[in-house]
């Protein structure tokens, strides 16, 4: 615990724009902290998809400075992309899913590519597919699978693999409210017992109540505010355990 970095993301006025179109985000500077749970708001067409992008490394800002796990992401070469996403575990609004494998396939492959011992890999995969209601369906492929349960694959191969960091656009949006409760339950206790730092995307204000200890992060037409002061003074640290998630 105590070598653990004083921050896990930094942007530093940070601009983006998609060709010469106008900025869609703009002077973005915060600091992001290991163990901490944010929530991220705003309308629809704030920036949410876009900033979540800048965390994923699926876009490059136009301008100003990131770093990731120590790491400046301006002048790291795009061949070190790879190794750093490792660290991360992402939930797409398309949920992403390799369309001829299985629900357990889908949620194996990190730990696979990974290297992870096929023994450990059958009772972790089987484990979180029980935990989120799809221990019948794991043989299924995607096609013949519910919106919803689609979604709840994606999730599953995101957090499967406990990493440092995981973010979220809309991941309860096609699952009824028990289940997207039962969701954020699975997100808090990877923020808890792992210490992952976790980004939830949201349009859906009565999920920021759920997890008490979140953070909030609202974006309004391309900009930062900061309504629980989380961008800036860093939160208690979380507390771990050696429980498994």
């Amino acid at each position: 615990m105590n070598d653990r970095p004083a921050e896990i993301v930094k942007f530093d006025n940070v601009g983006l724009r998609y060709g010469t179109d106008p900025e869609v985000l703009s002077n973005l500077s915060f600091t992001l902290y290991p163990g901490s749970f944010y929530f991220l708001t705003g309308a629809s067409g704030a920036g949410k998809t876009s900033l979540l992008k800048l965390l994923y490394l699926a876009q490059r800002p136009s301008r100003g400075a990131i770093r990731m796990f120590g790491q400046d992401l301006i002048t790291m070469p795009r061949e070190r992309l790879p190794d750093l996403r490792r660290g991360l575990g992402v939930v797409f609004q398309n949920f992403r899913l390799v369309q001829h494998l299985t629900a357990f396939d889908n949620v194996a492959l990190p730990l696979r590519l990974a290297g992870a011992d096929e023994k450990r890999v059958v009772k972790a995969v089987s484990d979180m597919l029980e935990w989120v209601g799809l221990a019948h369906r794991s043989h299924a492929i995607p096609a013949t699978m519910s919106g919803g349960e689609q979604q709840r694959v994606a999730i599953a191969r995101a957090v499967i693999a406990r990493p440092k960091m995981l973010i979220a656009d809309e991941p309860t949006g096609n699952v009824d409210p028990e289940m997207a409760l039962k969701l954020l339950r699975l997100f808090e206790a990877l923020n808890h017992r792992v210490g992952t730092t976790v980004v939830v995307a949201t349009h859906d204000v009565h999920l920021l109540k759920k997890v008490p200890d979140s953070l909030i992060m609202r974006l309004n037409k391309g900009q930062l505010s900061d309504p629980t002061g989380a961008l800036r003074y860093p939160p208690r640290p979380a507390t771990t355990s050696g429980s498994g998630v």
